[in-house]
């Protein structure tokens, strides 16, 4: 995306900063308020349906994870009237408590969608405030959508802004830019004034969360839900006319500031209604950080093509990209939560079972010995070339050969995408067991049509649970 001429690189100072940026929020903000879904082109449209598809499958999937089941005992006592659905569940919560659940349960199996060029889950924070806000007040599906689109534009430009620096530094960007999105999208759906969204923005950029030291813990599937509850507020608030700065984003002292060493902003106003983030958008075939995709997608790959085993397998030797040793280098996970940060571990699950879906990543699986020793046995280095989604796999068996192969794009990356047949495959397997057969089906074909739908809420009727 464009932007070089109002970029502010990292040695500048924040005032020049400030100068550089001045009205950034206000003109994201009238955008915001502005946009309509008339002049929104029809493949942005059917992505972001596919992305609805996708979230909705992966909050059914984690609604059983033990995470899940905590927050609920932690938040009930204290949730106010039963608003809005947890999906996959029988429980009902008032709508900020909604929101935050479903976004905890969508992102739990790390299975949710990524930019995958600011590694931000795009619909984790802005899809269940907006599903929660829907139960609570009527919405047509393609109001819904529509807001959906905003919201996603609004929180990945801010976050194309900061990346990588911001993430460098430790903050996990979703939890951070997410509160931008659920506000800009629940804003719109409330019909915010133009000043009420700048307010709704500068609430949201006061309620950044998420540190990356959370990996591999159950804090990681907070960021979005919290990012949710703390977007929808904002929301609320400023419908109500609570102030707050007018700059949030760029002053001094304002959230870009702050919170990353160099930020780009001409990546937030640049080539708005022309350029849509969510047409970058990726689904995962695996629930593990994205990263470690093309290292399963090659391991897979050998796997088949050789009918290879444990026991043939001297070694294995991986060529990634520095980001996959920073974000999934454990080598001896002791969780399932903490395998899915483990390149080692995700590697070795795919030569074992040859396949790597959610029990993969379970705990009997990180600690199956016939796992451990193989990922004992798996080394990797560091290769600055190396993109995001490739990875260069070399497999030497003991009988001397060596194996090698090397991948230019993993399936599910922008170049190699999810197909709509795959998203659905994706999909039942995540409903098994949480929704009957027939729900399932009808839910998919409802997630497809949403923008016919007159209420946009029977998403979330569909999608909970009778036990």
């Amino acid at each position: 995306m464009g932007g070089a001429a109002a970029s502010v690189s990292a040695a500048e100072s924040p005032q020049a900063a400030g100068a550089a940026a001045r009205d950034v929020t206000r003109r994201l903000a009238a955008w915001a308020v502005s946009s309509r879904k008339e002049d929104v082109p029809a493949a942005i449209r059917r992505e972001a349906l596919r992305t609805v598809l996708n979230w909705t499958a992966c909050a059914l999937g984690g609604s059983r994870h033990e995470t899940v089941e905590i927050a609920i005992r932690a938040v009930k006592p204290f949730s106010g009237p039963e608003q809005a659905s947890v999906l996959g569940r029988k429980d009902r919560l008032d709508v900020l408590n909604a929101a935050l659940v479903n976004g905890i349960s969508s992102h739990v199996f790390d299975f949710d969608d990524t930019d995958l060029r600011t590694v931000v889950h795009p619909a984790a924070p802005v899809a269940p405030a907006l599903l929660a806000l829907a139960e609570h007040r009527l919405l047509s599906g393609g109001e819904f959508l529509h807001a959906l689109i905003v919201g996603v534009e609004v929180e990945c430009r801010i976050a194309n802004a900061v990346y990588p620096q911001h993430y460098d530094i430790g903050w996990h960007i979703t939890g951070t830019v997410g509160p931008f999105g659920a506000a800009a999208a629940v804003g719109k759906m409330l019909g915010l004034s133009e000043q009420q969204m700048v307010w709704a923005l500068g609430l949201a950029a006061t309620q950044p969360v998420g540190l990356r030291e959370m990996f591999g813990t159950m804090t990681k599937s907070f960021h979005p839900g919290r990012a949710a509850q703390n977007g929808l507020m904002a929301a609320f608030l400023a419908r109500q006319n609570f102030t707050s700065s007018d700059q949030p984003i760029e002053a001094l002292r304002g959230w870009a500031n702050v919170l990353s060493t160099a930020r780009h902003y001409g990546e937030i106003t640049d080539k708005l209604s022309e350029q849509y983030q969510i047409a970058y958008n990726s689904y995962k075939p695996f629930p593990c950080g994205v990263v470690i995709h093309p290292a399963i997608d090659g391991a897979l790959q050998l796997r088949a093509e050789h009918h290879l085993s444990a026991g043939r397998i001297d070694r294995i030797e991986l060529q990634v990209h520095p980001l996959v040793f920073e974000l999934t280098g454990r080598k001896a996970p002791r969780t399932g939560l903490e395998g899915k940060f483990s390149v080692y571990h995700a590697v070795a699950a795919a030569i074992i079972y040859g396949r790597v879906g959610e029990p993969e990543f379970g705990d009997q699986a990180v600690r199956d010995p016939s796992v451990v020793a193989l990922r004992e046995r798996v080394g990797a280095s560091v290769d600055a070339a190396i993109r995001e989604d490739q990875v260069r796999i070399g497999i030497l068996l003991k009988d001397g050969r060596r194996l090698d192969k090397f991948i230019e794009h993993a399936i599910g990356s922008a170049q190699n995408p999810m197909t709509d047949a795959q998203l659905e495959a994706k999909f039942h397997g995540l409903a098994e067991g949480v929704l009957p057969p027939d729900r399932v089906n009808r839910l998919i074909d409802f997630c497809w049509k949403l923008e016919q739908a007159a209420d946009a809420a029977q998403l979330a009727r569909l999608a909970a649970a009778s036990v």
